[in-house]
């Protein structure tokens, strides 16, 4: 058969075939093929920092920084609810409606107030005539030095009662405006048509989205109660309110930056950084509050989730690093396949520290420039182990 072939011309058929074979192993080495070697990705070991982190429990909140209670500066029946839980509004939009007297008042007092002035005005006008004619009369010698200076008198008087009128108007004019929330159009159009609206109409302070209300239509609202109508919150950003055990608080620092996993979004991790750390322990439980401020830009963190995170300890420790998948574990003892030449792969045991971001620590059995195969590695194990 053998005689056959080579009669056949097939002396090149068996070199081809004698290639494609792999060299038997030899003792930790293995020899692939180069069909084998395109299904397997070889890595170059590189340095990496490695912490080690220590686990601690919390709980997402709202941001309160960037939250606010919403009261009334009125007293008054509620007549119309405008914004409802989950709206998101924008700082100046309004929330409710109520009918108020006090608000009457204010608007009452802006009338008046206009109203003096142009009396006072009138009076100035008046006393001005008057100063003027004593005057051409005295240099008539028609009338007596007692009644010109009874006139300039007047005059002064009504000067100053004008004035006292333009700064009553001034602040009737600020008491509607800052308190009552009117626009300085709204404040004109008052005092040009002397028309009084009761409705007063409560506005969102800072943009966000409403996450509690508190008041119903027909309901009686008190400016001296201290409940809360509305809550505005941004959900841009959240909170991690967390009680981590006081022996681990040496570790933790304000401003440093931890990683944070939800339950309620397990494939999630977000990046947070510690902006308070409490100042005292819970003598019951040995804990120490500690806040982060978590990024919410899709708005995927919800008040109340439960949460985990990690407390990086010290700056870093530089180790080789490899992937998780490039380490094949025989109960304890771990290994890596190192190539020493193209195709040919040596099996060597490895010490493996601590596991970040998805790569292992190496503390002993390679080095930074080696190159290693990650996926692939428990196929040519197993070729190894045949």
């Amino acid at each position: 058969m053998l005689l056959a072939l080579l009669q056949a011309g097939g002396i090149g058929w068996l070199v081809a075939q004698a290639a494609a074979q792999p060299r038997p192993k030899n003792g930790d080495t293995v020899q692939v093929t180069a069909d084998q070697m395109h299904q397997l990705d070889i890595v170059k070991v590189e340095m990496c920092s490695f912490r080690l982190f220590k686990p601690a429990i919390g709980q997402i909140a709202f941001n309160e920084d960037a939250s606010t209670i919403v009261l009334t500066p009125f007293s008054g029946r509620v007549t119309r609810l405008i914004a409802k839980i989950g709206d998101y509004v924008k700082r100046g939009e309004p929330l409710f409606e109520i009918d108020s007297p006090e608000v009457v008042q204010t608007q009452t007092d802006l009338i008046a107030a206009v109203q003096a002035l142009e009396k006072s005005r009138h009076q100035l006008a008046l006393a001005k005539r008057v100063s003027d004619r004593q005057t051409g009369l005295f240099a008539d010698k028609a009338t007596s030095q007692r009644e010109l200076d009874q006139a300039r008198a007047d005059y002064a008087s009504a000067e100053t009662d004008l004035r006292t009128a333009e700064g009553t108007l001034t602040a009737a004019r600020n008491r509607l405006r800052v308190l009552v929330g009117r626009t300085e159009e709204e404040v004109a159009r008052v005092e040009r048509e002397r028309l009084i609206n009761p409705l007063i109409t409560i506005n969102t302070p800072i943009d966000g989205t409403v996450i509690a209300r508190k008041v119903g239509p027909g309901q009686y609202v008190r400016s001296d109660s201290g409940d809360a109508l509305y809550s505005i919150s941004n959900l841009s950003t959240m909170w991690l309110k967390a009680n981590v055990p006081e022996n681990d608080i040496p570790l933790v620092r304000v401003g440093q930056e931890i990683e944070v996993r939800v339950a309620a979004v397990p494939d999630r991790v977000f990046k947070a950084r510690v902006i308070a750390i409490g100042a005292a322990s819970d003598s019951a439980t040995r804990r120490v509050s500690v806040r982060s401020e978590i990024p919410n830009p899709d708005g995927a963190l919800k008040s109340e989730m439960f949460a985990t995170f990690k407390i990086a300890t010290g700056d870093g420790e530089l180790s080789p690093g490899v992937p998780a998948e490039a380490v094949v574990w025989e109960g304890s003892a771990a290994a890596v396949w190192v190539q020493l030449e193209p195709m040919l792969l040596q099996r060597r045991k490895v010490k493996i520290g601590l596991e970040q971001d998805g790569l292992l620590q190496v503390r002993e059995g390679i080095k930074p420039g080696e190159l290693v195969v990650g996926r692939g590695a428990i196929f040519v194990d197993n070729e190894w182990r045949q």
